[in-house]
This record gives C-alpha cells, structure tokens and sequence, in this order.
C-alpha cells in the first residue's frame, strides 16, 4: 500500500542514522498529525494505526452521519448520502470510519510532509549526538582529520559525527595532514539551532590528566591521585600526585624507570617538558618541590596575600625562573602562591620593583621573566645577552642600565 511504501522510503534513516523503527514510526505519525490539521484543521477525529513490527500504518478519519443538508463540520460530520457510499446501511448518528490515502492530501502537503519528516528525523538524531557527547565532556576522544582550516581543524569520527579543533585549543607545535588520527579531550559541546557544535581541545590541562589516566595503571585504578595540572601547552607542565599507600611512590610510578612510562605522554604533547611533583599539606615543602630542579634556601610566607618570598643562591635563580619565565608561573599557579625570587647576598642589592616611579611595570616584569629581578642582576649582564633574552630595544635597556647605575654611583 502507498502509505507502507512512504515509510520505506525512509529506511535508509533507519541505517544510516541508527534511529529504531519503533522511533521512526513515532516521529512519521508526529509528522502525520500536522499534516492533517493543516488539511482538515484538526486531527482529533484520526486515527493513526502504526504496527512497527510490519512498517505498516493506516490513517482513518472519524465522522457522524447527519441528515442532507445539516452538515456544519466537514470535518466531523458526514451527509448521510455520502456515508451511504461508502456502506450502504448507514443510519444518522452513527460514526462513519474512512481510510485516508495519501493522495487525498495533495501532491503540496505530501511534498511539505516528506521534508517535515526529514527534518524531523534530522532533528532528533542531532539530540542523541548531543546528548552522546554532553555525557563525554572531559572524555578522551579520538577523531580523523577531515579537513584543515586557518583557525580550526575539522574532525570526523567513525560515525560521521563533526568535531571542531580551534587552533587556540590545539599545542602551537601541533602538525596535522588529512586522515591523521587525533586525539583530544571533548571540551564543550553547544546546540548551534538544532545541530550539536562539538569543541575538542588538546590544551586543556584536563586532557594531560586523562592521559595519566590511560597510561599509567595506578592512576586509573585510584591507588595515585591527580591533585592539580598546570600546563603551558607545548612547553612546560606540572603535575602534583599523591598516594594514600605508603607502599607506593607516587612519582617513581608516574614516570617509570628511564621515563618509561611518562615518555608517551611527552610525545603526545609535542615533547611537552613535564614536572610530576609530590603532593603535600606542608606548604613551604610544596613551594620548594614546585620550583625544582632550583634548590631553596628558605622561604617566607604570607598567607593573607597568598605571596611566597623565596631565598635562592645567585646560580639557582636561573633554575627557578625558567626559560621564559614558565617554571616560576607554573608553580605559583600550581601553589596557588605568588613567588618572588630573592637572592642571598643580595642585601646591598635592590629590587626592581623600587624603580617602579622611573621603570615601566612591563619592562620590569621583562626583565623578571629572566630571572633578573634586581639592579645588580641586570648590571651584571652585557648588553647582547640583555637583548636576546628579552623583548626589549637595546635603546629601552640602555635607558634602564643608566637609571641603575645612578643608584649606585650616589
């Protein structure tokens, strides 16, 4: 019958998208129903049979047969000479049952169901692949390049499903060609109208997390704890573990012997340089684990402002800081303290931050990214390391150099 083959003209939904027949025949007779109210005005007076199991369906429509002449609702009431047409017997005010054939809707309203029901199906096959992915935020996800834009890369999966890589969430050494497999964490996932825009990054400091997870045995049975990850992608990361088993050390396990089982991990990241650091309570010992490979002297706290002044030889400074200052910056983001560098003998010394009134704040912090903080430790520089280090003019460090030395020589 015509309306069976309207419903198997859509089974290609059924295998494509993997909705279920049952789910198909609900949304063609939601489709249906529309159809006839705009058609009729009203679809109280139908009935719509659907028998999944089959992919049959018929569609009656209910009428009460009135005298010639009376009728006031098409739609709900039938002449009693045109009810005997279709069953000779019929009395008034009984109800008449007729089988509506999809040609009695007209080739327009036919043509608007099929695209209704497309749009339908497409609609509530983008509310499973949102739903399937709101569940999988924060998840490791695993997509093939498809196509590589200027600011993002398009991913598909195994299903078809898109997934946008933003070139912001992607680590700046990151090179992909079409059909490469990668990996990420999904990051957020939005309804954009009625299709799911799904965000993966390979930034976030959750997605070193799940990596721990995946590659390293205790962290995924729970005998070590993740406490926190700080990253600068591409570049540095640090990572406090803990382990409420004294048996077991905590970052021996996470690194393996030789960096065994930490090296994949690195190479996933782009040779991404990373810290494992053991947790602990004690502050002043997590500062000084956070800021290694420096060694510490000593350090003040102050717990109001969350600063952490720390005491360094001259030749750990360097160590502390970091290339680019990333060392430093993670552990204090790792700490949750603020940590100024001090260096021992430094009492004739003075701090940067005291030319304030005739240095720039943003010169000053330059110059601190590389671990020079004070008068002396600029002054003791020549003026080529100064500039590759930096980005600054060498006319801009000049100026600074003569409002140093004027210090010094008073």
């Amino acid at each position: 019958m015509e309306n069976l083959a309207l419903i198997d003209s859509f089974s290609e939904f059924k295998d494509d998208k993997l909705i279920d027949r049952v789910t198909l025949m609900a949304i063609l007779e939601d489709v249906f129903r529309n159809a006839l109210k705009k058609k009729y005005g009203s679809d109280d007076n139908f009935d719509i049979i659907i028998n999944p199991d089959k992919g049959d369906m018929e569609i009656w429509r209910n009428r009460v047969v009135v005298a010639d002449g009376e009728v006031e609702d098409d739609n709900a009431e039938i002449s009693l000479t045109e009810a005997r047409k279709i069953e000779a017997d019929f009395e008034i005010g009984e109800d008449v049952s007729e089988e509506v054939k999809l040609a009695d809707l007209g080739r327009r309203s036919i043509l608007a169901l099929r695209q209704n029901l497309i749009s339908k199906i497409h609609e509530h096959d983008n509310t499973n692949i949102y739903k399937h992915f709101k569940d999988l935020e924060g998840e490791i996800y695993t997509a093939e390049v498809h196509h590589i834009r200027h600011r993002a890369v398009i991913l598909l999966d195994d299903e078809g499903n898109e997934i946008i890589l933003p070139k912001d969430k992607q680590i700046p050494s990151d090179f992909f060609r079409k059909g490469d497999n990668v990996r990420g964490i999904i990051e957020s996932v939005e309804l954009k109208g009625n299709k799911p825009m799904i965000i993966m990054s390979r930034a976030n400091p959750i997605f070193l997390e799940k990596l721990f997870e995946q590659e390293i045995p205790e962290v995924f049975d729970g005998l070590i704890t993740i406490k926190k990850v700080v990253r600068i992608p591409g570049e540095k990361a640090k990572v406090a573990v803990d382990s409420y088993d004294d048996r077991i050390d905590p970052v021996g396990a996470c690194v393996g012997m030789k960096g065994s089982r930490i090296h994949g991990i690195v190479r996933e990241l782009g040779n991404e340089n990373i810290d494992v650091i053991n947790f602990t309570n004690n502050t002043n010992l997590f500062i000084t684990r956070a800021l290694s490979p420096a060694k510490v002297t000593s350090i003040k706290l102050d717990e109001e402002t969350k600063r952490a002044e720390v005491l360094l030889k001259p030749e750990e400074v360097s160590k502390a800081i970091g290339r680019g200052g990333h060392n430093i910056r993670l552990a204090g983001q790792l700490t949750g303290y603020e940590i100024d560098v001090l260096r021992e003998g430094a009492e004739e010394d003075v701090e940067l931050r005291e030319f304030s009134d005739e240095i720039e704040d943003w010169i000053i912090d330059e110059f601190r990214k590389i671990g020079l903080d004070t008068a002396k430790s600029v002054l003791e520089k020549d003026m080529q390391f100064l500039v590759s280090r930096t980005d600054l003019e060498e006319e801009t460090i000049q100026e600074v150099i003569n409002i140093l030395k004027e210090e010094f020589e008073e």
